[in-house]
């Protein structure tokens, strides 16, 4: 039968065979399809892979590979024994240094790490050392010169303080260049916040003459960090300070200083808080953090960008790993802008962080935890010291981050403001290692080493204090095993002092870098060969101050105040000063008032070598007027070219910085009104520090004392001789004035000045500036006597306020009897008007304070910041210590109290009686000295015990 003849189906028949006729269909059409697909993407990838092999070069696969085991390996301290330096130039011979007394910076093989920490088995041995190859090949006692090549230059160090080189682990030198000028400031890329791909190596200015100046201070290497104005600023660089052919290099090269030319570490510098919220955080800036919070972000943000490209890193090296570099499809990632982040999170770089407060310190320790980085060192750091316990939180095991620290730069912004000078000693005591720095030029890192010492001073041990410019410092970059410490197998970086390295003044007779030495001919000071210091436990003591009226102390030495000066012998102790209502009424034996006072249960205080000496008055600080310089509502305020006031009406008393300033001995302060373009204008007064407030009887001793301008540049005065112009036409206007016209606030003034009733107050350090100004006072005194002013004797008094560049005119300031007050007292070219500055043995022959004495002009010590008032006593110390025997004790001390009096024309306080005194155990110009008491003359007495 034909299929045609075949029974029908239903109608609903029809229609399901239709459909499954269509859906079969459907499913061949769609088995096609997925076919079709199938083919096009195994040849798509198929053909892919067959391009990106021929597109990627397998030599670039295999060099990526490579690569791989480099982000793997973190660097480690070799302790193989080196017969050359890597730094070492052919040619440069042996030297012996003999006779000299050696620090080697760690204690007696033996020594428990327990009793190391107090300081045992640390001592100063006498010792011949050898140099050679770049190394420090033998110290001993008696190294036979049989032994040596002919070639071996000999050097006697006739017993003098032998150290290795200083170590400074934050300066800017190089990248910002002294003096400052615009074009040489390079320490900050302030493109964007976060920038950890900028190196410090591309601004090093080999020319930068700072570095012979911090080398003349017995520094040998710094770590060179970009400036904090970022949150991330960059790599840094550890160089030595010897350039070119005259230190005994071969060429002139920001290379060739690296100390490290294996280049073994990276460095990298952070910041937290301030100063990038100053920076980026202003109104209307919308690329950077307003706040700490904002801070925060920012670094979390970076580091995870960092951690995922460490992971897209490490991901494509297994893989090569798994299935050869030829095989890999893309190559190695590699982002520049993350590369250095990357290399902290690998444990490659060494973390430096500018960090001052507890939130930014505790942040900044999460972010180690979150993201697995150690840090080397909190700088500045002011408020470590409270919580030690945070930085041990800190990521990474073993010793937790350190503390690089100021002695006692302080309070000059919010962050300082919580400070102390016992910081060192209490984060040692807490297992933190302390170390100090100069953050040069915010200071001369020529003095990092005074740093050490004030630390020695506010109780940290002396071996802990050397150490933290020394061995400790080189530990924290990674080179512990090279450089800080003075034994075989370390860069020959050595120095022989002139006394010990933490004594008042002390400076480098000789300095060398890989065994060459640095000053072909270094001034020496004339100094008596002394002992080292010791270790000071009272020192280690934190006082206690109490308030008293009466008092008697024992173990006087010494009274050196005006009109009292008496010698007592040291020895027996038995010399006692007694004092009553804080008044002195007797001293030497005085049996019948000390019985009295011990009938009356008067408190007996027993001093070694007490001191009794005048107290210290500062002139052209901003004591009373300032209290955290960076906080406008903390000062008085400028004044401007069109205001002027007097600096009475603006004190403030009770202050955490008087408070400071009194406890170091300084009870008298002259300030005066600052200046919006810097320095002073205004009319200056005279107060006691330790008053409570300005109505007490004489907390105010003198209203107006000077009248003070700044030669600079302003807005009225566009150019320097202008504004030299326009203060001679002022005080010749005030010579020509009729007595009987009426006279502006400043305008009268100016005729106290010219009628000698005031003494002008000139703030300027260029010697050019102090000529022009000695110019003026001539030709306004050529006035005052065409006009027969008999009430000026037609002498115009006038003082140079800051004066680095004075001694230049030392002569001249003599005979037109001008004083000058050295603020800051031991200046370098910070500025273009202090390149002329003398900087002291071994690069000059004195500073400036010796050619003004010697000139005879009136000089005295001021400050160029409020902190530094607290070591005028010192800077009085330095003056008298390198004065090579031409400063005595008493002189010394006049540059801190009475020669202010006498160039200002003031009555200085002096009475029959001793009512203003400062009592020291030691001498208050030594380095291992104490306050003990300070009396203003009020009726009472601070006692510290």
């Amino acid at each position: 039968m034909d299929k045609h003849d075949l029974p029908r189906y239903t109608p609903v028949d029809e229609h399901a065979i239709s459909r499954h006729k269509r859906r079969h269909r459907r499913r061949l059409v769609k088995s096609f399809v997925l076919l079709l697909a199938a083919y096009a993407l195994y040849s798509h990838f198929t053909v892919r892979d067959h391009s990106k092999v021929q597109l990627l070069s397998v030599d670039k696969l295999r060099a990526d590979h490579a690569v791989c085991s480099k982000l793997r390996s973190v660097p480690e301290t070799s302790n193989t024994k080196r017969e050359r330096s890597a730094r070492y130039i052919p040619g440069h011979g042996p030297v012996l240094i003999r006779n000299a007394t050696v620090w080697t910076g760690e204690a007696l093989l033996g020594t428990s790490p327990e009793d190391a920490h107090l300081g045992k088995g640390y001592s100063w041995i006498h010792a011949d050392v050898l140099m050679e190859f770049g190394l420090i090949k033998l110290v001993s006692a008696g190294i036979s010169t049989s032994t040596l090549p002919p070639n071996t230059t000999i050097y006697n160090a006739h017993g003098r303080q032998l150290t290795s080189g200083i170590v400074d682990m934050h300066s800017h030198s190089t990248v910002d260049t002294l003096p400052s000028l615009r074009g040489w400031s390079d320490d900050n890329e302030l493109s964007s916040d976060i920038t950890p791909y900028a190196r410090s190596i591309d601004a090093v200015n080999p020319l930068d003459h700072q570095l012979q100046v911090i080398k003349s201070g017995g520094v040998t290497t710094s770590l060179i960090l970009p400036g904090s104005g970022n949150n991330m600023g960059g790599e840094a660089y550890v160089i030595k300070h010897a350039v070119g052919v005259p230190d005994g290099r071969e060429q002139i090269s920001a290379e060739d200083m690296l100390a490290d030319p294996q280049k073994t570490w990276r460095y990298m510098k952070m910041a937290c808080g301030e100063n990038a919220k100053a920076v980026y955080g202003r109104l209307g800036r919308d690329f950077g953090p307003f706040s700490r919070m904002g801070e925060a972000w920012y670094f979390r943000h970076a580091f995870e960008s960092a951690r995922a490209h460490v992971q897209a890193q490490d991901d494509w090296c297994s893989a090569a790993d798994r299935v050869g570099a030829e095989r890999m499809e893309s190559y190695l990632p590699q982002e520049l802008e993350w590369e250095s982040l990357g290399a902290l999170l690998r444990g490659q770089v060494l973390l430096n962080v500018h960090c001052y407060t507890i939130p930014d310190l505790e942040a900044f320790v999460r972010h180690t935890n979150e993201f697995r980085f150690k840090v080397q060192a909190f700088h500045h750091a002011h408020q470590t010291y409270l919580v030690p316990e945070i930085l041990k939180r800190a990521w990474g095991g073993g010793p937790p981050p350190a503390a690089a620290l100021f002695a006692d730069n302080m309070y000059y912004k919010a962050e300082a403001y919580v400070a102390s000078e016992q910081a060192g000693k209490i984060l040692y005591d807490n297992g933190i290692t302390p170390v100090y720095v100069s953050d040069n030029p915010v200071l001369n890192a020529q003095h990092v080493v005074f740093e050490a010492a004030k630390a020695y001073k506010n109780g940290l041990p002396y071996h802990v204090a050397l150490a933290g410019v020394t061995s400790a410092s080189a530990e924290l970059l990674g080179l512990g095993n090279r450089i800080g410490k003075a034994k075989p197998g370390y860069d020959a970086d050595i120095v022989v002092w002139d006394s010990d390295p933490l004594s008042v003044g002390a400076a480098p007779v000789q300095v060398w870098i890989d065994g060459t030495p640095q000053f072909e001919e270094p001034v020496e000071l004339r100094k008596p060969h002394t002992k080292p210091l010791a270790a000071n436990p009272p020192l280690e003591n934190t006082p206690v101050r109490s308030e008293e009226r009466d008092i008697v102390f024992t173990g006087i030495s010494k009274i050196m105040i005006p009109g009292h000066e008496q010698v007592f012998d040291s020895g027996d102790g038995t010399a006692v000063m007694v004092v009553e209502n804080g008044t002195v009424v007797c001293t030497g034996l005085c049996e019948a008032e000390s019985s009295s006072g011990e009938a009356r249960g008067v408190r007996r205080v027993s001093l070694k070598d007490g001191h009794v000496v005048p107290p210290v008055t500062v002139f052209g600080s901003s004591l009373g007027l300032a209290e955290i310089e960076a906080e406008d509502s903390t000062l008085d305020g400028d004044n401007t070219d069109e205001s002027i006031s007097r600096a009475v009406d603006g004190l403030a008393f009770d202050t955490k910085s008087l408070d400071a300033a009194y406890s170091h001995g300084v009870t008298r302060a002259i300030s005066a009104p600052t200046f919006k373009y810097g320095g002073f204008k205004g009319v200056s007064a005279g107060f006691l520090t330790g008053a409570p407030h300005a109505l007490e009887e004489g907390a105010v001793w003198q209203d107006e004392v000077a009248l003070h301008y700044t030669m600079t540049k302003t807005e009225k005065t566009l150019s320097l001789s202008a504004a030299v112009g326009l203060l001679q036409a002022k005080l010749i206007k005030a010579v020509k004035a009729n007595e009987t016209e009426e006279l502006k606030l400043e305008e009268r003034w100016l005729r106290r000045v010219v009628a000698g009733n005031m003494t002008l107050v000139v703030n300027v350090h260029s010697a050019d500036l102090i000529a022009s100004l000695l110019r003026v006072k001539a030709d306004v005194e050529a006035e005052m006597r065409s006009k027969d002013d008999k009430a000026s004797n037609g002498r115009l008094s006038m003082v140079i306020h800051g004066g680095a560049e004075s001694w230049m005119l030392a002569s001249a300031l003599a005979e037109a009897h001008v004083g000058v007050v050295l603020a800051p007292f031991l200046a370098y070219s910070e500025t273009w008007d202090q390149r002329r500055s003398l900087t002291g043995a071994p690069l000059t022959n004195g500073t400036a304070i010796d050619i003004l004495h010697a000139a005879g002009v009136k000089v005295a010590i001021g400050t160029s910041e409020d902190w530094q008032t607290r070591n005028l006593y010192l800077s009085a110390g330095i003056a008298y210590t390198n004065g090579n025997g031409k400063i005595n004790e008493i002189e010394a001390l006049a540059f801190v109290s009475s020669n202010v009096y006498d160039m200002l024309g003031l009555k200085e306080p002096r009475d029959e009686v001793v009512r203003e005194f400062v009592v020291f155990e030691g001498s208050p110009l030594e380095i291992d000295s104490r306050v003990s008491a300070v009396a203003d003359g009020r009726g009472g007495l601070s006692v510290w015990t």
